[in-house]
């Protein structure tokens, strides 16, 4: 093979090989963290006073909100707080945003809101936990790996 022959495969095999990752990456799903990003943007003063309440009810109180994942029985136990008014417990998959979910908890609700897992994806997982205590709002975030 000639020198001129090789030089032409080289191309074309370069060509192939970019082609083929322009193929692939207009297949990959991409997801964003929100939809409505810029919306978020401007509330996000409020999400760092939700923050700062949940800090300083755990502080002054000396009661957190606890969220334990049981393997074994495959369930997430959220310990709510008696001045509960209204909350959400929202559960972030970072990689594929079709998976979540939400779970609402009315306002004459139990000490404990139990989640099962066993129907959930295997992988990372956020769990988001905004409450209201008809005063304030509060807001608390977890990671578990399922």
């Amino acid at each position: 093979m000639n020198w001129g022959k090789s030089i032409i495969l080289v191309f074309v095999l370069f060509g192939g090989f970019i082609g083929t990752m322009v193929y692939r990456m207009t297949r990959e799903r991409i997801d964003l963290v929100s939809d409505n990003y810029y919306q978020n943007e401007i509330e996000y003063q409020q999400h760092i006073d939700r923050v700062s309440n949940a800090q300083q009810i755990n502080s002054d109180l000396n009661f957190a909100t606890a969220m334990t994942y049981l393997a074994d029985q495959q369930q997430i136990v959220f310990v709510l707080p008696t001045s509960l008014q209204k909350g959400e417990i929202t559960f972030y998959r970072p990689g594929d945003s079709r998976q979540d979910f939400r779970v609402n908890i009315p306002a004459t609700h139990p000490t404990r809101q139990v989640v099962p897992t066993k129907a959930l994806a295997k992988g990372n997982w956020r769990v988001q936990f905004t409450w209201s205590d008809g005063q304030r709002e509060y807001y608390k975030e977890e990671q578990i790996f399922l």
